[in-house]
């Protein structure tokens, strides 16, 4: 592996390549991104492709990578530039895209912003919580996390993030209504450390989750986009986000094995089954629906 900077004007950005350029098989590079996870989050997927040149990077401002814009927020627009800055600088043509999470969401951009790009794009699970019916209630739910956050700090805001993400269905009344969550029950501490710059926690990433793609862009692009779906995500908010996003664009989900992070691991505590998962974006990308 490989690792490069690119220094734009707001950012340097930090990225990886697993493989030689050009690449030895006669395929496009496989990037993969996400977001608010940086490239660490990709170790167990990209080592499920041993064949492939395999890119990864940190977003600005996350990891290894540094912004120099001033701001401190993320936005899908910038994250696009950023990850066709990258691609620019692989020089190898346009890529095959697995992106997930907010990544998921940076990666639309990308194709409506720079559709020639990406040939193919696995958006899995993007968490585009306005395109649901119960959108403003969403919103919501997403504002109490970051109040819950914003006074008692890191193990109760993710008490609440895991709380809010793992309800099942629409958020009604009965959701509002419970208790905060208890960060003991979730294996989270309880001490403040100070601190309110998470990016999945502050509204730093509000930009992200309240992003609605540009339809018409992705439908005149010719990437195939794909909006893939854990089996184990079906009633849980991100996966009533992929439902929404692929009806926006005219389409079904594909699904996959395991949850959100499917693809990962035991690292962060909470595995998937990346083998599995491997094989079905291997699928994917050969081109089975």
């Amino acid at each position: 592996m490989e690792t490069y900077t690119l220094s734009t004007a707001g950012a340097d950005l930090v990225y990886d390549v697993r493989g030689p350029l050009p690449t030895a098989d006669g395929h496009p590079p496989l990037v993969m991104i996400g977001q608010p996870m940086d490239a660490a989050g990709f170790a167990a997927l990209a080592a499920r492709f041993p064949e492939r040149t395999v890119v990864t990077y940190d977003p600005r401002g996350l990891g290894r990578s540094t912004r120099r814009d001033g701001r401190v927020d993320h936005t899908p627009d910038v994250q696009a530039d950023d990850v066709h800055a990258v691609l620019q600088a692989l020089a190898a043509g346009p890529v095959e895209m697995f992106a997930s999470s907010g990544g998921a969401i940076t990666a639309l951009a990308v194709v409506a912003k720079h559709p020639g790009d990406v040939t193919t794009l696995v958006a899995h699970e993007p968490p585009l919580i306005t395109l649901t019916p119960d959108g403003p209630a969403a919103v919501r739910a997403r504002a109490r996390v970051r109040e819950v956050y914003e006074k008692r700090g890191w193990g109760a805001g993710m008490a609440a993030f895991v709380a809010m993400t793992s309800w099942e269905g629409e958020f009604t009344d009965a959701f509002f209504a419970q208790p905060d969550a208890d960060p003991v029950a979730y294996g989270m501490p309880t001490e403040d450390d100070g601190s309110r710059d998470d990016p999945l926690l502050s509204d730093r990433s509000w930009a992200i989750s309240s992003y609605r793609p540009d339809a018409e862009a992705l439908s005149a692009a010719a990437t195939r986009v794909v909006i893939a779906l854990g089996e184990e995500s079906r009633n849980v908010q991100t996966g009533r986000t992929s439902v929404a996003t692929a009806e926006l664009l005219g389409r079904r989900v594909t699904m996959f094995p395991s949850h959100h992070g499917g693809f990962l691991d035991g690292e962060f505590g909470y595995p998937g089954k990346p083998d599995e998962f491997g094989r079905r974006l291997r699928e994917v990308l050969d081109g089975a629906s």
